[in-house]
């Protein structure tokens, strides 16, 4: 049988879902479980954010491409081989596909998720794959002390083990150079709202123009000042979750803003027959569509100029690091540092900003082996 892929728009509720990923074979009965379990994964929102369906799809339609092309069927659950079906799978993304880690994970992970169902619905008598206990490497929490788990968690033994690769930003050398190689204005400010703010791919394109003022006409001096990201205000800002924060700015760079806007985002509003409520536009005059993707080329693009790998989130790696560094040097500022940077990056768990603390302690080692060496050269001309 011939697999292929179709888009259909996906009616749930009343209302239409487009580009909802349906696989397809052609003899329908064959299509069911894949079709059927795919709507009770995605619907019962397993998955909150709907960008992140077509994932889901993809690694239906590969896997069972892959068995496909292999004469397998995922019903043989009982091969009485040492590799599974799903093992042969990953195996094939990892050395065969040369995926990224990261990536076969997630494709594994939904696999995994189908024949969960696929048990639930007696479709299979058991999955191909069973569970063991793995050391993980714990992180340190408030609430370390108490954590009875031993570092161990139940784990899927065809699941590729994560090794995390900390996030890669650009030192304050590397952003003088890459923000001096940045000759058009627009891109120039769409990078440096990404290094004052930290904000999303996504939060980027869809800045408000209606968040910029005049700072000379706020109440207060306040030297930063505070701005509601809120997806429910009617300015178009998008949030994950579409969950409302407020983050903080500088008030010189809420000048500089405030600048761009009456002195140069005039050239580009004029392009557009109607308003934008964006802040930033393309060269057409309207908003970044799809979430911003184009911004990750602008900005890498502009970085291969000078010779620096860089693409958005990188840039939001960096605002989190030296922001952390800052804040550090200037404990009397008054913050706790790493909850500043969580709230203003928008974690829900203290957990994921913590990453950026273990950057900031490995600069400052190396920081002191290189002034340790720098001593012991100076004693060694001596």
């Amino acid at each position: 049988m011939e697999l292929v892929r179709a888009t259909k728009d996906f009616l749930i509720a009343g209302q239409p879902y487009p580009d909802f990923p349906i696989l397809l074979w052609d003899s329908m009965e064959s299509c069911v479980p894949a079709n059927q379990f795919f709507r009770h994964y995605l619907l019962r929102g397993e998955i909150g954010s709907d960008r992140s369906w077509p994932s889901t799809g993809r690694a239906l339609y590969d896997f069972f491409s892959f068995l496909q092309a292999h004469e397998l069927d995922w019903r043989d659950v009982d091969r009485g081989e040492a590799k599974s079906l799903v093992a042969a799978y990953r195996d094939y993304c990892l050395k065969t596909c040369e995926l990224k880690r990261n990536t076969t994970r997630q494709r594994v992970t939904y696999i995994c998720k189908f024949y969960e169902y696929a048990l639930e619905q007696g479709w299979v008598k058991r999955v191909p794959f069973t569970y063991e206990v793995r050391t993980v490497k714990r992180e340190l929490s408030f609430l370390a002390h108490v954590n009875a788990s031993g570092a161990k968690a139940m784990a899927n033994d065809v699941m590729p083990r994560c090794h995390k690769i900390p996030p890669k930003f650009l030192s304050m050398a590397e952003i003088k150079i890459f923000l001096a190689a940045v000759e058009n204005p627009h891109h120039r400010m769409m990078i440096r709202l990404a290094l004052h703010t930290g904000l999303r791919r996504e939060e980027i394109a869809a800045f408000p123009l209606t968040y910029v003022f005049d700072p000379d006409k706020a109440r207060r001096a306040e030297r930063n000042l505070r701005i509601r990201l809120d997806p429910f205000d009617g300015s178009g800002m998008v949030t994950k979750g579409s969950n409302p924060r407020d983050i903080y700015v500088s008030r010189q760079f809420m000048a500089e803003l405030y600048r761009y806007v009456t002195k140069v985002r005039g050239e580009r509003a004029s392009l557009s027959k109607t308003p934008q409520k964006a802040l930033l536009l393309n060269q057409l005059g309207e908003p970044y569509g799809d979430n911003g993707k184009s911004l990750n080329r602008i900005i890498s693009e502009n970085g291969k100029r000078v010779g620096i790998k860089v693409h958005t989130h990188m840039l939001r790696h960096t605002y989190a690091t030296q922001t952390l560094v800052s804040l550090q040097r200037t404990p009397e500022s008054g913050l706790e540092p790493l909850v500043f940077v969580q709230r203003q990056l928008g974690h829900s768990s203290i957990q994921t900003t913590m990453v950026y603390l273990h950057l900031v302690n490995e600069m400052a080692d190396k920081a002191v082996l290189a002034y340790h060496d720098e001593l012991n050269a100076l004693v060694g001309a001596a």
